[in-house]
């Protein structure tokens, strides 16, 4: 695979799910379509999502998580214990509010496999950064300061698994249906969160006023690749390339050009239903992260 250090491209996660894959879904739950007609369909979405992506001319790709009901659905297969409700499809399209946000990995099996690049979904550092999550931490007797550092020590010591594979750390906001979860800028964290963990590139939301200012990076240690995430997936509304630029200049003022990236701010659908935008805004958008990167790096 081409080099992740110069890879000015990325893309986080999920696509909008096609409504026959959705379709497919409903079936299986309902007892009408076995596994194997279910996984059928789940491989022919993935091939198009594929093929829109590198249509796009992205250096990164990803399957969409179109095996997946939802960003964190995976945990319940490798861990003892945990129960899901059936029809879980019905369920997530009546949901009317976020659930509650978990760091989950499992990443053995894909390094096994072969993978090189592997992005771990972290929703919980933003809580570091947002003044009613750290009360509530407060409220349970708990120190915000001493939960970041072993998170820190924790993810650092995940990235024993991945052998010579890259890693990548996506710092979400929250992403379902269009919402958002959290806020605060990097700033009081970045020193902390940005020098500590070894993840070779951070890929950090920077979509809205929520994420604060770009002065942050210049705790960014040499060698790190910081995406930013410009392009939003909440809204329809596309971002132009003049204002793109301008703001991955603001970046450069305190991170090199070539330590930067820039993505999508996070994934278009973490679960099933998908946030508030069509499939061709998600196709103009991934069109757009390209043709900034190109006349930014060239």
């Amino acid at each position: 695979m081409s080099d992740l250090a110069t890879m000015r491209t990325d893309v986080i996660g999920s696509l909008l799910r096609p409504e026959r894959l959705k379709q497919a879904r409903h079936r299986f739950d309902a007892g009408d379509a076995d596994a194997a007609e279910l996984r059928a369909v789940e491989e022919d979405c993935i091939r198009e999502a594929v093929a829109l992506q590198e249509g796009a001319g992205l250096g990164v790709v990803t399957d969409g998580e179109f095996r997946r009901l939802n960003f964190q659905d995976s945990f319940g297969a490798c861990v003892e214990g945990f129960r899901s409700t059936a029809p879980r499809m019905e369920i997530l399209e009546n949901q009317s509010r976020h659930g509650k946000a978990l760091q989950r990995w499992d990443v053995h099996r894909d390094v096994e496999a072969g993978c090189r690049y592997v992005q771990i979904d972290a929703p919980g550092y933003t809580a570091y950064v947002d003044e009613p999550s750290i009360e509530a931490m407060r409220r349970r007797g708990e120190d915000p300061d001493a939960n970041l550092e072993r998170s820190i020590a924790a993810d650092n010591r995940l990235l024993e698994a991945f052998g010579d594979a890259v890693s990548g750390i996506h710092l979400c906001r929250g992403n379902q249906r269009s919402m958002w979860h959290r806020e605060g800028a990097y700033d009081a964290v970045a020193e902390r969160l940005f020098g500590g963990l070894k993840h070779r590139r951070l890929l950090l939301e920077y979509d809205s006023e929520r994420a604060g200012g770009f002065e942050p990076l210049r705790f960014v240690p040499k060698g790190t690749v910081v995406v930013l995430g410009l392009v939003s997936t909440k809204v329809p509304e596309l971002e132009s390339v003049d204002d793109l630029k301008r703001r991955i200049d603001d970046a450069a003022r305190f991170l090199p050009l070539e330590q930067l990236a820039v993505s999508p701010q996070c994934g278009f659908s973490s679960d099933v239903v998908g946030n508030l935008i069509t499939p061709d805004d998600q196709k103009r958008k991934l069109d757009r992260v390209v043709e900034t990167s190109r006349q930014v790096w060239g």
